[in-house]
């Protein structure tokens, strides 16, 4: 057997992505609700969702973390902002960059087997996570990309928003992408934020830029990705949250109600908050912090917050689907946050 062919057994069935519109899950959320333990907190935390999308001042930030695109999540998170669900996503690099950007370039993931020979799959250049495969050599196509739209950049310090923007251009002027969480997103003015956007294939792009480029180039500013994201939150006033796992995505969504009162705003705390995760407390770290934990440094009010401890690609279906089919979305305005940035933009060109 060819090294071609061994290669090819291994990435033989893709990854779907599960549609949260297909299946009316709202009769067992509800059943779900009536019964005790993380059934009944799942429950909750569908009817917190759905209290957020039913509250005209409030706007919702969505919070990924961990491999959630490369576990057939895609489909879901983009029906949430088609939906008008969703006004701003923090996440991780991976599932913007290596998993959602990767897919809209025409690649895909593929069912794997956690118990896989690792070695073997190095030598067929197949990359691992938990039980699905990506092509490494496809992968480094994607860095590729991330190099040559950061060279076609004038140089300059931007925020992950801003680079994200004209990844989603990138595919917009090749008409790649369709049914992307970037594409998408920004076509319905849904800022991205990657606060630690070098951490993932996107870092190997541009750390390539940089060195053919060492006195003129692109760099990515956390700082400005911080101030932006505040600024979100000082416009809009009252905000959810709906968070994927925790890691920098969460924590950094809770500063925004410290940041803004830094700034010399009112900020209320965020008003409602639910967090999926299989995380807990006892070590200390920060994605297992309860969000009653948050209230005591003033991010999250507990009126209306839901911790469920399950595994999110079981957890977030349920959650996102319940609030889909109860269709309190149906009357809600867009807020398209990316339009503020586009007004200061314009009158930083006008100045």
């Amino acid at each position: 057997m060819t090294r071609t062919t061994e290669k090819q057994q291994h990435l033989a069935t893709f990854v779907e992505h599960l549609d949260i519109t297909a299946v009316n899950v709202v009769p067992l959320v509800e059943m779900m609700g009536r019964t005790a333990f993380s059934a009944r907190d799942l429950a909750r935390a569908g009817r917190i969702f759905d209290m957020m999308v039913r509250d005209e001042e409030c706007g919702i930030i969505l919070t990924l973390a961990g491999s959630v695109v490369s576990a057939g999540q895609r489909a879901a998170i983009v029906a949430l902002i088609e939906s008008n669900m969703v006004d701003a996503i923090v996440s991780t690099g991976a599932n913007i960059v290596d998993q959602d950007f990767f897919e809209a370039l025409g690649f895909r993931h593929y069912q794997g087997d956690r118990f896989a020979d690792d070695n073997a799959l190095r030598e067929l250049m197949i990359d691992r996570i938990y039980d699905t495969y990506i092509d490494e050599e496809e992968l480094r196509q994607c860095d590729d990309t991330v190099r040559e739209i950061a060279d076609g950049m004038p140089p300059g310090a931007y925020s992950s928003r801003e680079f994200i923007g004209e990844m989603a251009r990138f595919l917009q002027a090749r008409d790649l992408g369709a049914g992307s969480i970037v594409r998408s997103a920004f076509e319905r003015g849904v800022p991205i934020f990657v606060p630690a956007f070098s951490d993932c294939s996107a870092g190997f792009g541009l750390v390539h830029h940089q060195i053919h480029h060492p006195e003129s180039h692109v760099a990515i500013d956390s700082v400005k990705d911080f101030r932006e994201l505040t600024q979100i939150k000082i416009h809009q006033g009252t905000t959810g949250i709906l968070m994927l796992g925790g890691g920098v995505p969460k924590n950094f969504v809770q500063d925004i109600v410290v940041s803004a009162e830094f700034l010399g705003h009112e900020a209320s705390m965020h008003k409602y908050a639910v967090q999926l995760t299989v995380a807990d407390e006892r070590d200390g770290a920060l994605s297992g912090s309860t969000l009653k934990e948050a209230s005591s440094w003033g991010k999250v009010d507990t009126t209306y917050e839901q911790m469920v401890y399950g595994e999110l690609t079981v957890t977030f279906p349920l959650v996102a689907g319940y609030a889909y089919h109860k269709r309190g979305w149906e009357h809600r305005a867009p807020r398209r946050f990316e339009q503020l940035f586009a007004a200061q933009r314009q009158t930083v060109a006008t100045d």
